[in-house]
């Protein structure tokens, strides 16, 4: 019986694991991108910042998260992946790549009042 007790408790436990693991996080702040002096450089995943990629820094969320962000402006989106720890400014809670950050209109205004999705 006790062999049994344990098989129950660890497949209850990969379950809530997976449930955890697909909670979706949703979150309101203000966004920034990166400046071009970046194109080229590593983030902390290792992968190299390309200002034409659809890429984002996010302090907790996994590497190759995919979130969609939308420009509470204007509810202009634009899904990016998560490569790169940051921000670090106090209240921001995402930086996007360059491309995104023209997709959805921020450019002018440089910051701007964002939602994050998480999409898987």
């Amino acid at each position: 019986m006790p062999k049994v007790m344990a098989i129950v408790l660890l497949f209850s436990i990969i379950f809530c694991n997976i449930c955890i693991s697909q909670q979706r996080h949703t979150e309101e702040g203000i966004a920034s991108y990166y400046h071009h002096r970046f194109h080229g450089k590593a983030t902390a995943s290792g992968e190299l910042y390309d200002k034409d990629k659809f890429t984002g820094a996010h302090k907790k969320l996994p590497f190759g998260s995919k979130v969609k962000v939308t420009n509470l402006a204007n509810q202009k989106s634009v899904v990016v992946i998560i490569n790169d720890r940051g921000p670090y400014t106090p209240g921001r809670v995402i930086d996007i790549s360059y491309a995104a950050a023209e997709r959805i209109d921020m450019i002018k205004k440089g910051v701007v009042k964002v939602r994050v999705e998480t999409l898987e």
